[in-house]
């Protein structure tokens, strides 16, 4: 693979997925860590990712403010928002991780909604907290300077307290085999503690994350009660999903 083709790959996956490990660019590209680590140079250099130790992270996925325009597939994932919307009802205690689907749900809610809202999501917080008539209740803790987000056992802990109705996961990669994973292993144990404090999980992620994976897995397909992406729920690609008892939105 040229130069120009490995930094275009890189890209894209740094836009798809916010970050992206040096390591796992490595297997994907088949190249050497110098390899990897030289292009991520390059491509910060250029302004087009920032680099960190281990990987590279988005410039969108490092602000506290997300830009409302520029997100990456931002028609998808408003699509989604829109679905992810339908699931929430008055007086819900709903809990919603980070990400920029996330973002778009909360920017989207009804100003008539009365629910509460739980989060680690420092720019999620942001967002529902201009609402005009919904509770918001920040999970607090240590903050991972990358995701954003409030992580650690205080977390976890303040998680593992409530009973939400319904939580709404930012998903990283979901496939058949692996269930969802994603590529942060201190994010990885707050979803998992937040699909154990509630009835009904549903995990949003646009179609390009779908029968992806990464390193770490959060949780197995049998965990998962809806997916939703912008694709019609009879999409070929969401049957093999439906088939293994998910609600596909």
């Amino acid at each position: 693979m040229l130069k120009k083709e490995r930094q275009a790959y890189i890209l894209h996956q740094v836009n798809l997925h916010n970050k992206v490990l040096s390591s796992s660019l490595c297997i994907d590209i088949n190249v050497s860590e110098d390899t990897i680590r030289r292009d991520l140079q390059e491509l910060a250099e250029e302004g087009k990712v920032i680099k960190v130790h281990g990987g590279a992270l988005s410039h969108s996925f490092n602000e506290v403010h997300f830009p409302s325009n520029g997100v990456y597939s931002q028609h998808q994932k408003k699509t989604i928002a829109q679905k992810a919307i339908s699931l929430i009802d008055n007086g819900m205690f709903v809990l919603t991780s980070g990400g920029t689907t996330i973002l778009e749900m909360a920017r989207s809610l009804p100003p008539q909604l009365k629910a509460t809202f739980i989060s680690g999501s420092i720019p999620a917080i942001l967002e529902y907290m201009h609402h005009p008539n919904i509770d918001v209740i920040l999970v607090g803790d240590r903050i991972s300077k990358n995701s954003k987000i409030t992580v650690g056992t205080e977390a976890i802990a303040k998680i593992k307290q409530v009973r939400a109705d319904i939580c709404f996961l930012g998903t990283n990669a979901i496939d058949l085999h692996h269930g969802i994973t994603d590529n942060d292993w201190e994010v990885v144990q707050l979803k998992k503690a937040m699909m154990e404090s509630s009835q009904k999980v549903v995990c949003l992620a646009i179609a390009e994350k779908v029968n992806t994976f990464q390193p770490i897995q959060i949780a197995a397909l049998e965990k998962i009660d809806i997916l939703i992406t912008e694709l019609p729920p009879d999409d070929p690609v969401l049957r093999p999903y439906a088939e293994a008892g998910i609600k596909v939105l």
